[in-house]
């Protein structure tokens, strides 16, 4: 059940103040004698409304707790998961300590660098798929859905393909100039974010028409990335598809830095603007009528939306669904109230994509299977599902 935090709050402390107004007021009629006011005997449906009303806020912040001691858990059988076997106990060890020597170096060196990685992407994509399905009233709106994705492999096969980054030697396939790739990834993907814009504004600004924008340039994006696998040569194509695939292996300590240094301040902003979203949730009209610019709002946060699922895309590569799956299962969870749906939808965000690596590391052991085949596995069904639920509707 979807509950919006103005309507809510709106609703509670307009009975308060009836119940504050009726309380004791007496009141003369045109005889000369008192007339007790209607909401006299308001006062017991009034503290009702606020117990339960407080009894959600706290259920709210039980799920956000048990979400991180999960997240924790993860995070420490994750770093347990690999060919060299450290006892659970030293594990949590050389996490909490940040011990670095002896099996600390393979935890923090090697693991832990994977699993830094999985949770910033996983962050990001899901707060990004938030903010999309709200300002564009869109349950199916996320950066891969809307051609964000599509773009950055437009620009990283641009790379490979005529700016050489792309090399092979006999039948290992090597990316040789990872900076070069993800730059182009990272420019297409602004392209894509700023015709989207472009496209809207000479629109007059709709959710709709952005998210028949995103469709349309992901179309000509994914067109586009089909034409340059029809040129390359063998070795730029295995190059190519192995971009495109979405691994965590691909994850520095330089890397993980520079996505951190973009999530975190768009994040922060995201989570002050959780009362405009709530506002946006309610509607257009409700929306204006509290004072909240909604063009800028819209645009700003796609902007800002676009462009953190840029930065991590082009240093990954492709990893769908996570922004749909995230923000989904939270709001199942705890309702679309942004104040707790945000940072839940990171918590589940980083949860999942530390999971789908796990299986993919487990699944054909030794080999490794990219982390973004499982999250398609995972989010096509749920992508299907959220179809069949909004044509019903």
């Amino acid at each position: 059940m979807q509950q919006n935090y103005y309507l809510t709050n709106f609703f509670f402390y307009f009975l308060l103040m009836v119940k504050r107004m009726g309380k004791n007021h007496v009141s003369k009629g045109h005889d000369g004698r008192e007339a007790f006011d209607i909401y006299e005997d308001n006062e017991d449906e009034g503290n009702q409304i606020s117990k339960t009303y407080k009894g959600f806020t706290k259920r709210k912040l039980v799920f956000l707790i048990a979400g991180l001691l999960l997240l924790f858990i993860g995070v420490i059988i994750a770093a347990q998961n690999g060919q060299i076997e450290i006892p659970f106990a030293d594990v949590v060890k050389y996490i909490v300590t940040f011990d670095s020597n002896g099996a600390g170096a393979v935890i923090w060196n090697i693991r832990m660098v994977r699993i830094i990685g999985a949770l910033l992407a996983g962050a990001g994509l899901a707060v990004t798929g938030v903010v999309m399905q709200c300002v564009l009233h869109n349950p199916l709106a996320s950066p891969f859905t809307l051609g964000i994705s599509s773009a950055s492999a437009f620009g990283a096969s641009f790379a490979i393909i005529f700016l050489g980054a792309g090399s092979s030697v006999t039948a290992t396939v090597l990316i040789n100039n990872p900076y070069v790739t993800t730059i182009c990834a990272f420019l297409f993907s602004l392209v894509a974010t700023g015709s989207i814009l472009v496209l809207t504004k000479i629109t007059k600004v709709s959710a709709e028409t952005m998210v028949l924008a995103g469709v349309a340039i992901s179309a000509m994006f994914a067109a586009g990335l089909s034409f340059m696998q029809y040129i390359a040569t063998d070795s730029q194509l295995g190059n190519i598809v192995a971009w495109t695939f979405g691994d965590l292996g691909k994850a520095t300590w330089s890397w993980n830095s520079l996505i951190l240094l973009v999530t975190l301040p768009v994040v922060l902003y995201f989570f002050y603007r959780r009362w405009d979203y709530n506002a946006l949730d309610a509607g257009e009209d409700t929306a204006k009528g509290l004072g909240v610019n909604t063009s800028r709002e819209r645009i700003l946060g796609m902007l800002l939306s676009s462009v953190l699922s840029a930065v991590i895309v082009s240093f990954f590569g492709i990893i769908a669904f996570i922004g749909l799956l995230g923000p989904h299962i939270a709001r199942m969870i705890i309702g679309s109230d942004h104040r707790y749906l945000i940072p839940l939808s990171i918590i589940l965000g980083g949860i999942i994509l530390l999971a789908a690596d796990g299986v993919g590391q487990v699944i054909l052991y030794p080999s490794v299977i990219p982390v973004g085949i499982i999250t398609s596995m995972l989010g096509g069904p749920l992508f299907i599902y959220l179809l069949i639920r909004r044509y019903r509707k």
